[in-house]
């Protein structure tokens, strides 16, 4: 716990006890649910601290999200979308994922910890940016999902306004794969901002933000019907 308040404290982030014992209480469930539902294979508390808690949040050393409105992408466990919420209780965040089962763990969180402005969405990306209250309506779109980035902007972007943000929690070593998706970023309205590499820290694990401007319309042809951006990435 002293390392995680370290964390807030380097990255300038404001806590106080309520914001302590919701990550506290977000552990809990999190390993309680663990039990009946695949939402981790990590589950040692310094690990899940470091690993999903530090790592999401670390974002706000780069980003003042207060009063924009979040989308997170394939959300799984809440991550990003919860743990930013916790610490950065005025923006306004939309989690997303297409199980069932971690949605119900998710609306669970949420009134566990008293959270408010704050909601999970049971659907696809590929369906979801089709209906117009979420088409090219965030400020800033997160996912930290494991596909490549050309996968993942297809799935993004078009929920982005213009000027908004995609952003792309990655691993450190990301160069060789973001050259692959700048057509495809292209394609889809986008446009390469910044990336921003560190080491989380006190540790050796390497992570990125790939930050991604909004610059046009995304085409209503994407994103293509449901599993093709995995299947035949841009």
């Amino acid at each position: 716990m002293k390392y995680f308040e370290k964390c807030l404290s380097q990255w300038n982030i404001g806590y106080d006890q309520t914001v302590i014992d919701r990550f506290e209480k977000y552990y809990d469930l999190l390993i309680s649910w663990n039990e009946k539902i695949n939402l981790t294979s990590i589950v040692q508390k310094d690990e899940v601290y470091i690993k999903h808690f530090v790592d999401s949040i670390s974002l706000l050393n780069y980003i003042d999200l207060a009063n924009k409105t979040v989308l997170d992408v394939g959300t799984g466990a809440g991550f990003p979308g919860i743990a930013l919420k916790i610490v950065c209780p005025e923006c306004e965040v939309v989690l997303l994922d297409s199980l069932n089962k971690r949605v119900l763990f998710l609306n669970t969180v949420i009134s566990e910890l008293g959270l408010s402005g704050i909601r999970a969405i049971h659907s696809r990306a590929e369906d979801l940016a089709n209906e117009r209250s979420h088409r090219e309506y965030y400020d800033v779109v997160t996912s930290r999902a494991v596909a490549n980035l050309s996968t993942l902007s297809e799935y993004c972007l078009p929920f982005v306004k213009i000027g908004g943000l995609f952003i792309s929690y990655k691993s450190g070593n990301i160069d060789e794969e973001l050259s692959a998706s700048e057509n495809a970023i292209g394609k889809l309205g986008g446009k390469c901002g910044s990336v921003e590499k560190f080491f989380l820290p006190d540790t050796d694990i390497e992570r990125s933000f790939i930050f991604i401007d909004k610059s046009e319309h995304t085409a209503k042809r994407y994103p293509r019907k449901a599993g093709t951006p995995s299947k035949d990435p841009l």
